[in-house]
């Protein structure tokens, strides 16, 4: 059996080579703050894996997107062991374009903070008097630079965006960086009306893009799970406080009141459980 080895390591995802695609396998890490946490939450790889499947497939109208299957049987012999089950994506391969399309439908994070200051999210004026968590009147787009691990990422304009992608693609700075907000708030729009539907709001999330071998825009990464997206029960909402979620700010809000890069076991375990009853809202489909 040919074994192989992950040519990158992310925050979660670890990718391999297998010559005309890619294998993409989620693992149980968590990052928060850009910093990897030193105790896994079991099963939170798999849950990240068929999250991201039924959004690529729910999204596939909008944009293509470079799934080409989590069943292991259509992968090499190697992945077909019991680490990488259920939590393997076969992938195309990609020129990932180096942004972070973050979209916001509500006030809250590092926004609400940058709101109280300026009156400005991202450089983008907002109007007067909303409060913490409310709903915007409309999604804003407001990217930022992807960074290697270990790095920050920027906070970029539509303008130093198209400057930035210029850098890598000369000459289709502007052209790009108008795609990618066209694509991003499509898909933001779509998504979130049915996840209102399915009792979760989506305050925010994040996509990223690449272009296929024919320069065409294709969806990669992962797609609106727990781990790159905050969200909130629909039931109680209510603007003017901090909200409940089902997303990895209940990890981040553990770490702020008790800085450590360990977590234990009960914050594990609600972990994990905040994540599956996600899945299955969003999905009607019982975790296994």
């Amino acid at each position: 059996m040919k074994t192989y080895s992950p040519f990158k390591s992310g925050k979660v995802r670890e990718l391999y080579d297998i010559g005309d695609s890619l294998i993409m396998v989620c693992t149980d890490r968590i990052s928060a703050f850009d910093e990897i946490l030193k105790e896994p939450i079991p099963e939170k790889g798999a849950v990240l894996n068929k999250m991201s499947k039924f959004w690529f497939d729910f999204t596939k109208d909008i944009v293509p997107n470079h799934m080409i299957s989590i069943d292991t049987k259509d992968m090499p012999e190697f992945f077909q062991q019991p680490q990488f089950e259920g939590r393997s994506m076969k992938a195309q391969k990609l020129t990932m374009l180096p942004v972070e399309c973050i979209v916001r439908g509500y006030i809250t994070g590092s926004g609400w903070e940058s709101y109280q200051k300026t009156g400005k999210v991202c450089g983008i004026e907002l109007p007067s008097g909303l409060q913490e968590c409310a709903q915007l009147p409309e999604p804003i787009f407001t990217p930022s630079t992807k960074a290697p691990v270990g790095e920050h990422d920027q906070n970029i304009s539509m303008a130093e965006g198209a400057v930035w992608l210029d850098k890598f693609f000369p000459g289709k700075g502007a052209e790009y960086m108008e795609k990618l907000s066209q694509l991003t708030l499509a898909l933001y729009k779509k998504c979130a009306a049915y996840a209102k539907e399915r009792g979760i709001l989506i305050a925010d999330t994040k996509f990223e893009f690449g272009l296929d071998d024919k320069g065409q825009f294709v969806l990669g990464d992962e797609i609106l799970t727990p781990d790159n997206s905050r969200f909130w029960p629909a039931k109680g909402y209510q603007p003017g406080q901090g909200q409940p979620s089902y997303d990895k700010q209940f990890v981040r809000d553990y770490l702020k009141a008790h800085p450590t890069d360990i977590l234990p076991k009960d914050i594990v375990g609600k972990t994990i459980g905040k994540y599956k009853e996600a899945y299955e809202l969003l999905t009607g489909k019982a975790f296994a």
